[in-house]
Order: C-alpha cells, then structure tokens, then sequence
C-alpha cells in the first residue's frame, strides 16, 4: 500500500471525519487506524504492533528518549503553568487593564497581535505559542474572538519564520536549496543568495500577511469567522463556552487585585530572552569551524531550547508567585498546588491532539503519502509555464495530506529543482519559492499540523474551530497567490507575479465592505 493511490485514504478519511463530527481525537484515531491496517495489510496482530510502535516512537526513539517531542509537550505544559501563575497574580488582569488604555479598539489590538507575530520569527513553535500569551489579555478585553486571534497567530508565524534566514526554518530550507544548487552544478549563485532572491516571490507569505491587516484595518469577517465575532461582539464571549478550550483555566480561581504589567511582562520577556539564548547555546556548541548566525541557527535545538527556556520562565514566574505570597500577603500561598494542577490541566487538550497528530504523520510517512503525490508532478509532461502554478497546488496539497510543511520542503524542492533543471534552468528559483508557498499554505489548511494544533493552544481556541474559520482567509490568499505564479510562470517577471497579487488584495479591499453593524435576532448591533 506504500507509495500508492491508497496511502492518501488515511489523512483524507482523517480530515473528512474533523469537518463532519468536529471530534479531533476520534477523527485522527480513526486516520491512525485505517493507516495502521493499510501498512500491515489487513492483519489485525501486525496492525497493533504497528499502532504499538508509532506510539512508542512518540516517546522513545533509536533506543532512546526522543527528546524533539518530549521537550515540545513539556514546553506546551509549562506554559500552561505560568499562565496559570500569571493570572493568580493578577498579571493578565493588571496587563489587560493597561493595554485598554492604550490600545483603543478592536482593529488595534488586531493589529498589535500581527506585529508580535511578524516581529517573534525565531520559530514557529515559540511564536505560536509565545504571541497568544502577550495578546490574549488585550483581544479579550477588546471582545476579539479567540478563534481570530488564532488566524492572526497562525498567518505571521509560518509565513514569516518561512522567509527569515536567521531562524530555523531559514537554515533548514538554506541547507536544502544548497543541495539542490550543487546537485545541479549550479555555482553561480550560493544558497543564502538564492533563498534571499526567492523571499519576494513567496507570494502566498505576502497575501497571506496583507489580508491579516486588512481584515483587522476594514474589520471585514466572513464564513465561519464571522459567526465567532458576532458573538465575541455582541456577548462579550470569545470562545465557545461548550468546547474544551486549551490554555484555558478550567475552574475558577482567586486573582490577586494588586498584581502589576510587569507581573505578566517580566515572565514572557524572560522567557523569550532565554529561549533565543538558548537556541544560540546549542546552536553553537554544535556548529563545527566558522561560526556565523547562520551555522548557529541551522544546528540549534529548537526543542530543547524550548524546554530550558521555559524552565527559567517558569522558575521567574514562581518568583513573582512567591512575592505575592510570601511578601506581599496577597495571594494564599496554597494556591501555588492549584496553580501547578490547574495550569497542566489546561494544556492536557493539546498534549493529547499533539500525540495523535505526531502519530498519524509518522503513519503517512510510512505509507510514503507525499512520495506518491510528488511522483504524479514528476512523471507528469506540463508546459514550463505552468511549473510554479502547479508546485504551489502540490506542495498544498501535500503539506495538507500530511500535516507538515517540512516534509514537503523535503520531498519538494529536489523535484521541483530536477524539474527546472532540465526543461528551464531560468525558473529554478520561482519553482522552489512556490513549494515554500504552497507548502505554508497546505500546513495552515490542515488540522493535523503541528503548528496549527499550536497556534490554536496559543490563542486559547478550539482546534477546530480554528481550523474551519481560518479555512476561508488560507483560501483567498491561496487564490490570489495561484493568480501570481501564473504570472511569473508566463513572463518570468517576479514584479508581475507581485503586481497581479497587489491588484487582487486592493479589488477585494474595495469590493468587501467594512462591517459596521451585525444582524443579530432582528436587530441590527453596531461593531
């Protein structure tokens, strides 16, 4: 069954079951079943050893700890933790009630939440997770709905981190597209060149971020999103109150009336200062001769970075705590076990989606899912013209399939490389610049992505929801993106392709109005 029509069933019947019954864990068990049975053939005691060893592999790989998941979850877990803290000393009340002040409208804290986006580009992970804790107290008082806050995270963390050199995604793609070059005896040209000629005709990243601001600028919502904000607008609930939300305190706990800004402040600056150090720390202990920025980054342990990171975020976190119980008197110190109880508790939805997730991708890669979507582009005899276009919706596809954008960089960029190489060397460059679109693209699109599960735990949003309201926006960019590759594809002008996606972004500004009042039960409410 590898590596043929069939392996597609999995993720297909996995995200098909997400739309109908919006269960996330029965529809990824299912997936990681059918792909289970599909590996062993239908042997029943041959597919438990299977769904035995994929979920052993969650834990322990190569005969040791696999530290990349292990570091992720505890991370995941810690931030619940000084989540929890944060708001028993009254930090998130005390930050939300400063930022009112400051920031006077939706559109505002909308817009704020973006620019921590773009501005945290070390990795995807840390962003996701990292923006949704400074910008849930400001979108929450401002009544902008969790699942919009999870669509501004979600579109200014891939799509920057996509495009930056100096971050990990920007030394694994590097390291590939050097691969690809050299394969090719293309010497003309070194890598960090070519990456940095390819950051302008990543199309999808800059539509993607635009419609993020004219959403937020216009106030224009539509499809699912729009339900959302209604509610966050006109009740004051951003999240649906019947789902489990993670990230989200499960009961009700005692907040502290004299916690300060610098109370939420100083735990996330330190844990973004630690972080980033300790990315350069392993980074450079592991990079060997010349040490440059780029070396550091392309070697870092994004996961155990992660881990230490948090570890000295929580530790100032429990300082703050502390303070408050011991000094100040303001906070009982037994709260410090139901902030530990609560803040796990919180994260124990994503954990659980994040474990499922991991498993079925591991599932898809054994069917070599990707491998046979890639070889239908490969064996396939397209005008060159169409090259990019046709990349893009691949790599989308693939990345949708599999829940993983890096995957698709990985099987990609050689085909689209080879490609380019022996039909029209000139297009290399646009070719591999859309499967980094299309790749993005696809992993926004799907709810087995990582970094979806996660953007969605950042903002405080049901996983689903996230993914069915950001659906629309992915697609619209997509859209306009397709228009652009068919541009460059046809005349091989990286400002045309540019110039057709700025046309489309100021038709749709000017066709879709400002919402400015909200129909709800006859009435008509102002936003």
């Amino acid at each position: 069954m590898e590596n043929t029509i069939y392996s597609l069933l999995p993720p297909l019947l996995a995200i098909i079951m997400v739309v109908i019954t919006r269960k996330v864990l029965l529809s990824l068990g299912i997936g990681i079943v059918i792909a289970a049975l599909l590996l062993a053939q239908g042997n029943v005691l041959e597919t438990l050893t299977i769904l035995w060893e994929a979920i052993k592999v969650i834990f322990w790989k190569d005969g040791k700890l696999n530290e990349w998941n292990i570091f992720i979850e505890l991370f995941v877990i810690m931030l619940g933790i000084v989540t929890a803290f944060i708001t028993i000393i009254g930090g998130t009340r005390a930050f939300g009630e400063w930022a009112m002040k400051r920031v006077k409208t939706r559109a505002g804290a909308q817009i704020m939440a973006a620019i921590f986006g773009v501005v945290i580009f070390i990795d995807d992970y840390f962003n996701a997770l990292a923006v949704g804790q400074v910008s849930r107290p400001i979108t929450d008082q401002h009544r902008v709905s969790r699942a919009k806050l999870a669509y501004i995270i979600d579109s200014t963390s891939a799509p920057v981190c996509v495009i930056a050199p100096v971050s990990s995604w920007g030394a694994y793609i590097i390291g590939i597209i050097g691969s690809v070059l050299t394969a090719h005896g293309i010497s003309e040209i070194a890598p960090l060149s070519a990456f940095l000629k390819m950051i302008p005709m990543n199309l999808y990243v800059w539509s993607a971020l635009a419609l993020v601001f004219i959403i937020a600028i216009r106030g224009i919502e539509f499809g699912p999103m729009k339900t959302h904000e209604t509610r966050a607008i006109v009740t004051g609930q951003v999240y649906n109150p019947e789902k489990s939300i993670p990230g989200e305190l499960k009961e009700a706990i005692p907040i502290s009336d004299k916690g300060t800004v610098s109370s939420l402040i100083w735990p996330l600056i330190t844990l973004i200062i630690a972080t980033v150090t300790m990315m350069v720390w392993t980074g450079s202990t592991a990079s060997e001769g010349s040490i440059n920025l780029m070396h550091i980054f392309e070697n870092a342990d994004v996961a155990k970075s992660l881990f230490y990171g948090g570890v000295i975020g929580l530790f100032i976190t429990l300082l703050f705590f502390f303070n408050h119980s011991i000094r100040k008197k303001d906070v009982d110190s037994k709260l410090f076990f139901v902030g530990l109880k609560e803040g796990i508790k919180s994260m124990v939805p994503a954990i659980l989606i994040l474990v499922f997730a991991w498993i079925i991708v591991d599932l898809i890669g054994q069917l070599e899912t990707g491998k046979y979507l890639a070889g239908l582009v490969k064996n396939s005899n397209m005008n060159v013209s169409f090259l990019p276009f046709a990349m893009f919706i691949i790599a989308g596809i693939i990345a949708f399939a599999t829940g993983t954008s890096w995957g698709s960089f990985g099987i990609l960029l050689p085909i689209a490389g080879e490609i380019s190489a022996v039909t029209d060397v000139s297009i290399i460059l646009p070719t591999m610049a859309a499967v980094l679109a299309g790749a993005v693209f696809g992993d926004h699109c799907s709810p087995i992505s990582d970094t979806t599960i996660l953007s969605s735990t950042g903002a405080g949003s049901d996983h689903i929801d996230h993914v069915m309201t950001q659906l629309p926006y992915a697609l619209l960019a997509a859209g306009m993106s397709s228009v652009g590759y068919l541009v460059i594809g046809f005349t091989g002008s990286t400002i045309a392709g540019l110039l057709a996606v700025v046309i489309l972004l100021v038709l749709f500004t000017i066709l879709m109005k400002r919402q400015t009042t909200i129909h709800l039960d006859g009435k008509d409410i102002k936003s």
